[in-house]
């Protein structure tokens, strides 16, 4: 058939299994805000219902993410001016990535007040319409977030197909990865905070970026990294104090046990 005649002779290129490869870990690095915002909303539901909702907004992020990619002209038409404030164009790009950072930020600054507050309890959603209302959120966010990743696709590769095989890698990471990540942030409150300012951080970029005020993404993502790489180490500092105090313990035990 012409098609798999074409990817055969197209994926001979070793340069384009090069772009592939760089195109599939870059996405990876895009998607790292989108497993934090799911685990974040997914919490909210009952432990049976968050898988599903987990799976169910990862495939949207990956149908909204084609859709873009096969309708390239799409993304031209929306970074167009619709209208003018103050001397500033505004297109439908700003508006959506407006509204998006503004949702991030008040669902982050939200769950922050009721982490961080010792009299409440995290209220949990239930029912059908909980589940369609966190994936309607993911999706919304979905949309905002695949900007970037489509954008990074059509930069790097010429080949629409290179550009899907990428996303189809990454989202496949993704899947693997969101259960693990998702109950690694929920059973660590100190994680669980540190990912809600990571909201923050991407929704204030968000609102940034419609406005026009670029923030460097590398800088962004290296402070995150950081900051995570300096709870891991406080983490893990906390996890080996409580092994060795409950072995302390349970020899402090045995020993009254001996006595008796």
């Amino acid at each position: 058939m012409p098609v798999f005649e074409n990817l055969a002779l197209l994926f001979s290129d070793p340069a384009v299994w090069g772009t592939l490869l760089a195109l599939s870990a870059m996405e990876i690095v895009l998607g790292i805000d989108n497993l934090v915002l799911i685990a974040i909303l997914s919490d909210k539901l009952p432990p049976a219902q968050r898988p599903m909702a987990r799976r169910l907004g990862l495939i949207f992020a990956l149908v909204t993410r084609i859709l873009l990619l096969s309708l390239v002209f799409m993304i031209s038409t929306l970074v167009k001016p619709v209208f003018d404030i103050m001397g500033h164009s505004v297109s439908w790009r700003d508006i959506l990535l407006f509204a998006g950072g503004a949702f991030l930020l008040f669902k982050a600054w939200k769950e922050l007040a009721e982490e961080l507050s010792p009299h409440e309890t995290t209220h949990k959603m239930s029912g059908a319409n909980a589940l369609a209302l966190v994936i309607v959120q993911i999706g919304f966010m979905d949309i905002v977030f695949s900007f970037d990743s489509v954008m990074t696709a059509i930069g790097l590769a010429d080949n629409i197909e290179v550009m899907i095989l990428a996303v189809l890698a990454a989202m496949a990471v993704m899947l693997f990865a969101v259960d693990w990540v998702s109950n690694f942030i929920s059973n660590n409150p100190s994680i669980k905070v540190l990912a809600l300012c990571y909201m923050l951080l991407i929704g204030v970029t968000l609102v940034a970026e419609s406005i026009h005020m670029h923030i460097p993404k590398p800088m962004v993502y290296s402070a995150m990294a950081f900051s995570f790489f300096v709870e891991m180490i406080n983490w893990y500092g906390r996890k080996r104090k409580a092994h060795m105090m409950l072995e302390r313990n349970t020899a402090a035990g045995k020993n009254v046990n001996i006595h008796d």
